[in-house]
């Protein structure tokens, strides 16, 4: 698969670091010419374009999403990544801060994908990938505010495949499930106990382990690439079985001891 995306471009929101740097490293290794949107394009490698975009100032993304369409010479991919996390109960955050976040999180990704579309309208393998969360489907505590913009880029997603599945624009959204990203870290850090907490993230989920950015990008481009030409409006949970799994809680013989 390593020349799937040659000849194709794409853009990448949120590029400068997570799952949006891993994402635009794969589709960059598998033959396309990448460029990362982001608030701080300073740390993105070569051969990745960087260019500054603050996804919540529409001067911003109607200046970034041309200039980088002119750099790859044309749009065939684009992939909603930029979000900001926040947690709290409903009753943690201002009516100003719910505004902010769904500012980033969902109209975001709406004034990317208006300055791409013109583009993606005259590729031949145009495909919009949202990167949404498990906090869209399952209930997680201290999560209200950031669950309901992720339920809505789902929403979005769905609506979006229908909107365009006669332009020949394949959309699509991933969910990943607790991600080993620097914002990951950075919550568990500020934990009471960081130790605790991060065992407590590894165990709500039945692989037992957090997920990679990695591994997150290898399904961005699948969904992406040429090979998934019939998948449209899917939702595709990486997640490691927390959607869907409600397996037993692992035992142990007296005597025995349990690896992590």
């Amino acid at each position: 698969m390593s020349g799937e995306f040659t000849g194709l471009a794409a853009v990448v929101t949120g590029g400068g670091s997570g799952i949006g740097l891993a994402t635009a490293e794969l589709l960059a290794a598998r033959g396309a010419a990448v460029a990362c949107l982001d608030l701080d394009p300073s740390n993105i490698p070569p051969p990745l374009h960087a260019i500054a975009c603050d996804v919540s100032d529409p001067d911003s993304v109607q200046a970034a999403v041309p200039a980088a369409a002119d750099r790859l010479g044309g749009l065939d991919v684009l992939v909603n990544n930029a979000g900001v996390g926040v947690q709290g109960t409903i009753e943690a955050q201002s009516d100003d801060e719910w505004h902010r976040v769904y500012d980033v999180n969902v109209v975001g990704i709406v004034r990317v994908t208006r300055a791409a579309l013109p583009y993606l309208r005259v590729s031949s393998a145009a495909a919009i990938v949202n990167i949404c969360s498990i906090a869209a489907t399952a209930g997680l505590p201290g999560r209200a505010l950031y669950s309901a913009t992720k339920g809505a880029v789902q929403a979005l997603t769905l609506a979006m495949a229908a909107d365009h599945l006669g332009e020949g624009i394949r959309v699509n959204c991933v969910n990943p499930g607790t991600v080993d990203t620097p914002w990951v870290r950075r919550l568990v850090d500020a934990a009471a106990d960081p130790a605790a907490e991060y065992a407590a993230l590894r165990a709500r989920q039945p692989l037992g382990r957090l997920v990679t950015p990695v591994e997150v990008a290898a399904a961005v481009a699948y969904l992406a690439g040429p090979s998934a030409a019939a998948t449209t409006g899917t939702v595709l949970a990486v997640d490691g079985g927390m959607q869907g799994l409600r397996v037993r809680p692992p035992t142990t013989a007296p005597g025995e001891s349990r690896q992590p």
